[in-house]
């Protein structure tokens, strides 16, 4: 079997990968408002931020709450375009808890807006998988992605594949599989 993909650059899908397996936090608090504004979609805005950074330096949290808010936070960041702060708030999340899979997930979305940041991103994506994310799409579509600007066409059509499988609702792996052409040989 061959496949084949019309000429896109994978780098345009890259930056509609969507950056987004936010951690919940329960409770009242500015970590809960910084989870809900990671939840939500668009650009955030300075406050929204804030609420993140008031529960990392003003509130104390408990081991988990403190992983789910760098990623929430690094969500956000990476929204705003602060790929590096963003990276670093994973990061961190990965040092408090590295079985966190939406930290790995997050970071490997974050590496892809990077020059070369695919390589990186694969072994993010497969960490993500395998430590079970909720948002298991996400990490085949990113894998995908990343496999793409590696050119590695067949692992990449595979990955689009198992994320319209997944997500057969979500339109962006349909359209993306939409470029390819399979053929037996």
């Amino acid at each position: 079997m061959t496949i084949c993909k019309f000429l896109v650059p994978a780098a345009i899908a890259a930056l509609a990968v969507p950056a987004g397996a936010a951690v919940l936090v329960i409770g009242s608090t500015s970590a809960r408002l910084c989870y809900e504004a990671a939840e939500a979609r668009g650009i955030p805005s300075q406050t929204t931020l804030g609420y993140c950074n008031d529960a990392l330096e003003k509130e104390v949290l408990n081991g988990y709450d403190l992983t789910a808010t760098h990623v929430n936070r690094g969500i956000l960041r990476l929204r705003r375009g602060s790929i590096d702060e963003a990276i670093a708030d994973f990061d961190a999340a990965i040092a408090e808890n590295p079985n966190e899979p939406e930290a790995y997930l997050n970071k490997g979305m974050a590496l892809l807006r990077l020059p070369n940041g695919w390589e990186g991103a694969v072994p993010l994506f497969n960490t993500a998988i395998e430590k079970r994310t909720r948002r298991p799409a996400i990490a085949y579509y990113g894998r995908a992605v990343a496999y793409e600007m590696g050119g590695q066409i067949k692992e990449a059509y595979y990955d689009y594949r198992q994320a319209s499988v997944i997500d057969p609702k979500w339109r962006d792996p349909r359209v993306e599989l939409a470029r390819f052409t399979v053929r037996q040989e």
